[in-house]
């Protein structure tokens, strides 16, 4: 079937392609992915031999949206409440109404490593909190602070600042391990790490090391190197450690959006049209 196609769609259970899926498929075109991650599926010279699109956009939006899940949540402090609750005893709403509480994420200053699509959809959608970003993100073009409610900064301020911390950054050679433990012990005491771009930006052993201290709060979606973290990993049950199973992008209705998006790809190629996603070989070293 390969060898007569001009086109193929790949799917995030579909193999890696090595540059002999030409030799494979010397009709091949074109390449959509159903998904936004191509860099580790396909050979470098495929970009350039080969139209190769991806489906980004759908995933940033549900990303985005548990980013804000997690930013209201542990803003709010829900989780400490809610292991208090399940002691038996009450002492938790004397000590709340009696001294009151300063949980809210109405007017906090958050920062954010990373500032691409899923980023930039963050931003807009907690935007009614009227939330001040500090954002350390070196590619960004700087213009994008007349559109959004950003400073951009250099890593080290970013993080002595950073009481709540959002991660939207690809993962790349530059980016590998970029939160490791003296990066983590920047943080002020009691900050949250929020993760829903890529596992390997983060120490997850020096960052553990933090949570279970007490020291540093963590809502994690990707883990590394282990996913599924494993069955007796610690942050499965230290109270500060929220986690999910890496479903930030993976809603049904997600799919259907991106099936969506690489149909239309699909049909503007074969009519001659630009296609809209497409990735090029000069994109590759800023994507994970």
């Amino acid at each position: 079937m390969l060898a007569r196609s001009e086109a193929l769609i790949t799917t995030w259970d579909s193999p890696e392609f090595d540059r002999g899926l030409t030799q494979l498929a010397p009709k091949l075109r074109m390449v959509a992915h159903c998904g936004g991650e191509v860099k580790r599926r396909f050979a470098s010279p495929l970009f350039t031999r080969l139209t190769i699109t991806n489906a980004p956009k759908p995933m940033a939006q549900a990303t985005a949206e548990l980013g804000a899940a997690f930013l209201t949540y542990c803003a709010r402090d829900v989780d400490r409440y809610r292991e208090a609750l399940r002691k038996p005893s009450s002492k938790i709403y004397s000590e709340a109404h009696t001294l009151g509480t300063d949980e809210s994420l109405y007017g906090r200053e958050v920062g954010m490593i990373g500032f691409g699509r899923v980023g930039r959809a963050l931003v807009d959608l907690m935007r009614g909190f009227e939330l001040s970003w500090v954002v350390y993100d070196p590619y960004a073009p700087r213009e994008l602070s007349r559109d959004y409610p950003v400073v951009f900064t250099k890593l080290e301020p970013l993080l002595r600042r950073s009481h709540l911390l959002v991660l939207t950054a690809a993962l790349t050679d530059r980016t590998r391990g970029l939160l490791d433990q003296k990066a983590l012990a920047r943080l002020p005491d009691g900050a949250v790490v929020i993760n829903i771009a890529r596992g390997g930006l983060v120490d997850l052993p020096a960052l553990t090391k933090e949570v279970r201290r007490r020291r540093l709060r963590c809502a994690l979606d990707v883990t590394d190197p282990a996913e599924p973290l494993p069955i007796r990993h610690p942050l499965r049950k230290l109270p500060g450690a929220i986690l999910t199973p890496h479903v930030a992008g993976g809603g049904r209705h997600v799919r259907g959006e991106i099936a969506s998006t690489v149909i239309e790809d699909l049909e503007r190629f074969f009519r001659g049209q630009a296609v809209k996603n497409r990735v090029t070989a000069a994109m590759l070293k800023r994507m994970t």
